[in-house]
């Protein structure tokens, strides 16, 4: 007997108990659901926190002095020279490249004084898609050019160093060679992020009147940011980049610059990892009764097969083709159960805001703030995966059942009623 025709015939030994059958694809189905659910919700929230880390730091991959990690000091810094800058962005998928200058700095008004982190930046080149302040500016306006003599604080810097708009500003900051040197500005905008790391640390400034308060040279920065189109590619083009330049310059990607926020990730995903492979555990054992029960119900039947010429070969072999039916049929059924929730929470997401952060839009995760809207959005090698655990645990639970078919004693089975 061919493959075809042994493929038709253990499809038609799968329906012969159509409620067993069913309760078993059921099962996958479920299974499947729940998996693609865990797995998709961490995939879709992980990956907006990941490119909102870029936004507000030194993109998917940073290039800096090679000291900057250990030891920040402004007098570490880059030559952001337009050649270079041009290289990397005619690496494939490299969207945005921009220099940067971020440090840290005191704040001083007339009423108060405090420490503070600070991000300066050309609002020529710089967008949405690679500085969260453009979009969370709360009151106020952005900086229209580079030489522009305002300053942009978090909402709740602001409200500690008792500034509102237009309030005079000091920063003061350490140069080149290391002498005191400060700056003034007067409040232009406040920006209301969600994160208390960010709206209550973090200040914005024109990269063009930070180089001149520091006296670096007009392509000198302490950061060159590279943002990539999708950050699943860091990694990837960390290592290009590196094969770029020279070792003068150090080159990190995001998981180096934020290794709380991917230790974060890590954890998370092996929790719904973990989840998954418990519950398709449970499936397997499911699968693996019904399997077993179908094969010792059919002992007489297959022991005449073997009598009229089949051999213990192909009745391993059929057994283990109604197992793959059964993991085909089980994803096409968990494909049917899942296209309309699927479709809802990755349009609409799941809206937790009620359940954590007593009612906050964002939650601080790391130091990035979270929506609490999470959407759903499984990557493709997520849902391969799914795919391909399921069709093997389906396989693994047909083994035995399949060696038990293919042992069978002709002369003994046949005697069973």
């Amino acid at each position: 007997m061919g493959f075809m025709k042994l493929a038709k015939l253990a499809w038609s030994n799968l329906w012969r108990q159509r409620r067993r059958t069913a309760i078993t694809v059921a099962s996958i189905a479920f299974t499947c659901f729940l998996a693609v659910i865990m797995l998709g919700l961490n995939d879709g929230s992980w990956g907006p926190v990941i490119d909102t880390a870029a936004r507000i730091g030194g993109g998917h991959v940073t290039l800096q002095h090679p000291d900057y990690r250990d030891k920040p000091a402004l007098s570490r810094t880059v030559a952001a020279t337009a050649p270079l800058l041009e290289r990397l962005r005619s690496i494939p998928h490299v969207s945005h490249v921009l220099p940067r200058i971020a440090g840290q700095t005191m704040l001083s008004t007339t009423s108060d004084s405090l420490g503070a982190g600070f991000v300066a930046y050309d609002p020529a080149q710089e967008s949405t898609d690679t500085l969260q302040i453009l979009e969370a500016v709360s009151q106020g306006s952005l900086f229209k050019t580079a030489n522009d003599p305002g300053i942009i604080l978090g909402w709740r810097l602001a409200r500690n160093l008792g500034a509102e708009l237009g309030t005079k500003v000091v920063y003061t900051l350490t140069d080149k060679q290391g002498e005191i040197v400060s700056g003034m500005a007067r409040v232009s905008g406040l920006v209301k992020t969600g994160s208390p790391a960010i709206d209550l640390g973090l200040c914005f400034l024109p990269i063009g009147a930070v180089r001149r308060t520091l006296g670096y040279a007009p392509d000198e920065a302490v950061q060159i940011a590279v943002f990539v189109d999708n950050y699943r590619r860091s990694d990837e083009i960390g290592r290009r980049v590196k094969s770029m330049i020279d070792d003068q310059t150090a080159v990190l990607t995001w998981k180096e610059n934020a290794p709380e926020l991917e230790t974060m990730i890590i954890l998370k995903r092996g929790g719904a990892t973990f989840f998954s492979a418990f519950i398709l555990v449970l499936a397997i054992a499911g699968i693996f009764n019904t399997l077993f029960v179908s094969v010792m119900e059919r002992l007489r039947e297959f022991g005449i097969l073997l009598a009229i010429g089949f051999d213990g070969g192909r009745l391993f072999a059929l057994v283990m083709l109604e197992s793959l039916w059964l993991a085909l049929v089980g994803l096409v059924a968990g494909v049917a159960v899942l296209a309309i929730p699927y479709y809802y929470l990755y349009t609409v997401g799941l809206d937790l805001t009620n359940v954590y952060a007593s009612g906050q839009q964002k939650a601080d995760i790391a130091g990035v703030a979270m929506s609490m809207v999470i959407k759903l959005d499984l990557h493709y090698t997520s849902a391969v995966t799914i795919a391909a655990a399921v069709v093997f645990a389906t396989l693994l639970a047909g083994l035995y059942p399949a060696w038990k078919a293919g042992r069978v004693e002709p002369v003994d089975s046949i005697k069973l009623v």
